[in-house]
């Protein structure tokens, strides 16, 4: 037998799994066998330059395996793939084409048929089979019209299965955005009641006399809930925008204050959080093609997942490093590291962090912050382990001259 390696097509290999899958292939084989009196029979998948089988009965010795290949033009089946009609004959030697014929010299074959299975829109998939090197005395006519009845049933099976998948596939995603929902309506309606009960409140007190302090008190209660969910409708309308598949919008300009955009994220961090400790080490130079106030938004989410979850007896450190093709920008922070199922999901959105202790936002810092990375052509990494902590890197190549 002229044969290859199994096939390694990733195509070939899903069509080989796609029919073992089939329960009423072994039986439709068993049948082709008994009807026709031949001791081999397969389902072959024959593409332009590959004939693979994907289920065998074997009586014969033949010794193909599902997922072994024949050289495709030793074939008959590379015929049948190029005029999509039946070949069958009850001996060779006797045959007046197939006497002379290549493929029976080669596989010592003397009865023999094949037809070919088409799919529902009418597109060639291989062949169902049958071989014997003993000439058989059997009626063409009702094997042939057999066979493509088992053939047809083979196709419909397909179809059908990959129909199945392809709901239960859309199933999933319709599971998976329903969940997506509620978690977002969720999240939303916590984050937003919380700061807008603040204010109602404050502008209540507000209405009543109050004495200048208390007045100054109640004032910056009321910025502060403001512009909290000013933050969370921005971060919202950002993650609709992505999502959308829009992106986040940049304002990208050549420019080389970097340094001065890490220095003003870092001041509104220690504005917010008074005492917060930094550390700033290294200086960005050069000039850079980003979007100023989206590079702020980027450090400022890291920053603020900084504070959140790092341990407050240690500094957070800015690692600032400048190469002759790229400048990178490392957040660190000491504090428990993140198991490594949960570090794959964290520039997801929503992803908030478990525990007792309830934080304030969306779950969509490290989501936008990874969506701005990816809008100026730069990579957002993480990496956390006991020794050095949790370290958020990112790193933008520097404008070309």
């Amino acid at each position: 037998m002229t044969s290859l390696p199994p096939s390694s097509y990733p195509d070939v290999s899903a069509s080989v799994r796609d029919v073992q899958s089939l329960a009423i292939v072994p039986s439709i084989l068993e049948t082709v066998c008994a009807l026709t009196g031949m001791r081999f029979a397969a389902i072959a998948r024959v593409t332009d330059d590959r004939w693979t089988a994907c289920a065998v009965l074997d009586h014969l010795n033949f010794g193909l395996q599902p997922g072994g290949d024949l050289v495709l033009n030793s074939t008959i089946c590379d015929e049948i793939r190029t005029h999509h009609q039946p070949v069958i004959f009850g001996s060779a030697s006797r045959h007046p084409v197939f006497s002379t014929h290549h493929t029976p010299r080669i596989y010592g074959l003397e009865s023999y048929v094949s037809v070919p299975i088409l799919s529902e829109s009418g597109e060639f998939f291989g062949t169902l089979c049958a071989i014997d090197s003993a000439p058989r005395d059997f009626d063409e006519g009702i094997i042939v019209s057999t066979l493509c009845l088992f053939a047809s049933l083979v196709a419909s099976q397909l179809s059908l299965e990959a129909r199945a998948m392809d709901a239960e596939i859309a199933l999933k995603k319709e599971v998976d955005t329903g969940v997506l929902r509620e978690q977002f309506l969720a999240v939303v309606g916590h984050d937003l009641r919380s700061p807008l009960q603040a204010a109602l409140l404050a502008t209540e007190a507000l209405q009543l006399p109050q004495p200048p302090p208390r007045r100054e008190l109640l004032l910056s209660h009321l910025s502060r809930g403001i512009h909290r969910m000013s933050g969370l409708v921005d971060d919202i309308m950002d993650f609709a925008r992505a999502k959308l598949g829009a992106g986040i919008p940049l304002e990208l300009a050549e420019r080389s204050d970097l340094q001065s955009v890490i220095e003003l994220a870092i001041e509104e961090l220690r504005h917010g959080q008074p005492g917060c400790r930094i550390v700033l080490l290294g200086e960005a130079r050069g000039s850079m093609r980003f979007d100023g106030k989206r590079m702020r938004q980027l450090l400022a989410n890291l920053l603020n997942n900084a504070v959140a979850h790092g341990n407050p007896d240690h500094p957070i450190e800015i690692m600032v490093e400048q190469r002759a093709d790229a400048v990178s920008i490392a957040v660190s922070n000491q504090g428990v590291p993140i198991p490594t199922d949960v570090i794959g999901r964290l520039f997801e959105p929503f992803v908030r962090p478990e525990g007792d202790a309830a934080r304030p936002g969306l779950g969509l810092g490290l989501y936008i912050a990874s969506q701005i990375a990816e809008g100026h052509g730069a990579m957002l990494s993480v990496a956390s382990c006991a020794e050095r902590g949790t370290v958020f890197t990112f790193r933008m190549p520097l404008a070309e001259n």
